[in-house]
């Protein structure tokens, strides 16, 4: 499974922005997957996860009713949509891959793409 994530940016506090993951992979519904980032410093942390089919999501309580985490299978891709950014959430986001079941741990997914930054400014 290859991940190609895209869409990072600058950005001011306040403002949205919308990240696009795509998946290399056969059959893409059998993989959940997570979005994570990770700032200078500090560890990688959750942000969200999707299921397969894309029917159960996860967001941990500092992004929850911010994020939302989505994917189309027809297209192999899975998406992050941000509003109300804050610089807090300034990070590297990644997304992972694993099959079948979700995790909000990190070394529960097998498969990584490269990063995309994400800068907010105050």
């Amino acid at each position: 499974v290859q991940l190609q994530a895209s869409g990072g940016g600058l950005v001011q506090a306040g403002d949205s922005l919308a990240l696009s993951c795509e998946a290399s992979v056969r059959t893409f519904s059998a993989y959940a997957m997570g979005w994570f980032r990770q700032a200078p410093g500090k560890d990688r942390e959750i942000v969200a996860t999707i299921s397969g089919r894309g029917g159960t999501t996860y967001y941990p309580d500092f992004v929850r009713g911010r994020f939302t985490i989505s994917r189309d299978n027809n297209k192999n891709r899975v998406f992050l949509q941000m509003n109300s950014l804050k610089p807090d959430d300034t990070a590297v986001y990644y997304c992972a891959a694993r099959p079948i079941v979700a995790s909000m741990v990190p070394d529960d997914y097998s498969y990584w793409g490269q990063g995309t930054l994400v800068t907010v400014s105050s």
